[in-house]
């Protein structure tokens, strides 16, 4: 499998859109045109990064996993690509346009920062099936909103936290001050509340924009973990991206719980050393909705419209891996019972703090 990483036109990329432009000269060649090359030599999906790219521990790497699972059975040969620093909705244009020119399908935007360029790339290519994950913006045939009920696992980690303290006090840290991760923050709040109202949760979002490193930032996570332990967190939930291992390694280094995030951080080759002091994660299951998405797409019934992976479908929950995790007294039975609950329409969890 092809495994490129580089937000730069790869020169097969190149390469096409000088034949377009030179095509186009002669009154031969328009997007559609491509798209329909495009559909007769796809070479399997594209992912284009969020912000931290590959390597994140978290979100991006749980993208990454569904095309590795496609790739394994379909024997597609798919590309992943990265985002360069700063780059502006027209950059992200021009890579998804390219990799839809190249012959990929579908290609997938990680991350809500791609909506405006998803929705240009999607309007010039009609025939390559797009995808975004975290927006439900887009109202377009070829493309799949691939969005998650991330409130509803965060509340099992509430629920978890809540359990798991001994300070009655517990910490969030979200990257970035956004509506997205607002629903983080919510869920985990009200499933804390539920459980034990006396528990305290501090929190802190690390910045206001992604640009300014939210998601990207270890250190900065670092400094704001360090900050709610002081203040006597003794579970610290983070929904921050690669700035999460910096929560981690802070909780690490000061005996106490970090909840991870997105993927099973408890898992994860680069945190093992952390491992033990990761109680669980509140996953989303972003691989899962790479791989239907693609699936989709081989089948020739491909995904469009907004596409909800929720508590119910099993795209949200938390992990149980660490064996600690089982030890704590009534925290498994009290976050089975508040899935169950959710699931059943008895607990309805917020999607704003």
């Amino acid at each position: 499998m092809r495994r490129t990483r580089t937000s730069r036109l790869t020169p097969l990329a190149v390469a096409v859109t000088g034949l377009a432009l030179a095509a186009t000269a002669c009154g031969g060649t328009s997007a559609d045109k491509a798209g329909d090359e495009a559909k007769e030599k796809n070479l399997g999906l594209a992912i284009s990064y969020d912000v931290g790219g590959r390597g994140d521990q978290s979100f991006n790497d749980a993208a990454y996993s569904g095309m590795v699972k496609a790739d394994e059975e379909f024997g597609y040969k798919s590309d992943d690509q990265e985002p360069s620093d700063g780059e502006s909705d027209a950059d992200k244009i021009a890579r998804l346009g390219s990799l839809a020119k190249s012959g990929y399908n579908p290609v997938i935007g990680v991350g809500f920062a791609y909506a405006p360029a998803v929705k240009a790339a999607a309007a010039k290519y009609p025939k390559t099936t797009f995808g975004i994950i975290d927006d439900s913006t887009i109202e377009a045939k070829n493309v799949a909103d691939l969005v998650f009920s991330e409130e509803q696992g965060s509340y099992l980690a509430g629920v978890a936290a809540a359990k798991a303290t001994k300070t009655n006090t517990v910490g969030f840290v979200g990257g970035v001050d956004v509506p997205l991760i607002h629903k983080f923050e919510a869920g985990y709040a009200q499933g804390v509340k539920d459980t034990n109202p006396k528990v305290k949760v501090v929190r802190q979002y690390l910045t206001e924009t992604a640009e300014e490193g939210g998601f990207s930032s270890p250190d900065k996570g670092k400094t704001a973990a360090e900050a709610q332990i002081e203040k006597g967190a003794d579970v610290v939930y983070h929904a921050a991206g690669l700035s999460g291992q910096g929560v981690i390694q802070a909780a690490a280094a000061k005996k106490v719980w970090a909840i991870g995030v997105d993927s099973d951080q408890y898992k994860q080759a680069p945190l093992a050393k952390f491992k033990d002091s990761i109680l669980t994660s509140a996953t989303k299951d972003v691989g899962r909705a790479v791989y239907e998405l693609a699936k989709s797409v081989r089948d020739k019934k491909p995904l469009s419209g907004v596409v909800r992976f929720d508590l119910k479908a099993g795209g949200v929950g938390i992990t149980d891996t660490n064996p600690r995790y089982q030890q704590i007294a009534g925290l498994a039975d009290a976050v089975a019972k508040a899935k169950q609950d959710i699931i059943d329409g008895k607990v309805t969890v917020a999607t704003k703090p």
